[in-house]
């Protein structure tokens, strides 16, 4: 099977298990990062009828028009790159828990400065010139990913590229992130994220900093306290 249809699959298979199908398909058609306007032309129904379902206002969309909708954000995407798909493919092919652990995965269309991407998420640079180069970004719970995911699985995270920010959200201590891009390191040939940033402390403890320097690993806190509106403002970049 094509990787795209395997992802086709699995997303008509979130939306019509799900509790809510109008959130999971609002939670999809942004996943993929396209407007309402124009998932409704791809599909030939009005900005409002898609609109209706995401909200609620209509009842559980039928086979017919879940097809069209998947189909249109498998068009859409391909038509930008397929950037979306190959990163929810590499994704797909883990394991539950991995993909449970992992939040948000994202290529970039076009590479991006450190301190461009810090500055968009409201990040404060604690190592690093701010000039390395992004091609995308990973966001993980830092506690499912320590306790859950073996570490054979990690290198995942990467995506496509290894040139991208890989952000930890839930961050207590300052520190097991740091640990973990170590542990990476050691375990895959010396593969590093170009940026690690860290969500839920206010600054990271001092041998998280140690390490980052040793490692040459950019780091960088991000100020944005809730999850849920980082990954808004991720998603509109």
């Amino acid at each position: 099977m094509e990787a795209w249809k395997e992802v086709a699959a699995r997303i008509v298979g979130d939306i019509v298990l799900s509790p809510s199908p109008g959130r999971s398909m609002r939670k999809w058609r942004e996943q993929f990062r396209i407007a309402q306007i124009e998932l409704a032309e791809a599909m030939g129904v009005s900005a409002s009828v898609v609109s209706d379902y995401e909200s609620g206002r209509r009842r559980s969309p039928g086979t017919r028009f879940l097809k069209r909708f998947v189909e249109s954000l498998v068009k859409i995407d391909l038509e930008r790159g397929g950037y979306t798909l190959r990163t929810l493919s590499l994704l797909m092919a883990g394991s539950e828990k991995l993909r449970d652990a992992i939040l948000d995965m994202r290529e970039f269309e076009e590479p991006m400065e450190s301190r461009e991407f810090c500055k968009r998420i409201n990040a404060s640079l604690i190592v690093g010139t701010g000039k390395e180069l992004l091609l995308g970004y990973t966001v993980v719970d830092s506690v499912k990913l320590v306790l859950e995911v073996p570490a054979i699985e990690y290198i995942r995270l990467y995506g496509a590229t290894t040139q991208r920010a890989a952000i930890f959200t839930g961050v207590v201590m300052g520190r097991s992130p740091m640990v973990a891009v170590k542990s990476m390191q050691a375990g895959m040939g010396g593969l590093r994220p170009a940026l690690v940033v860290m969500q839920g402390v206010e600054k990271p403890d001092e041998l998280a900093v140690e390490i980052a320097r040793r490692e040459g690993v950019p780091l960088a806190v991000c100020q944005i306290k809730g999850v849920e509106e980082l990954l808004q403002v991720l998603r509109s970049i």
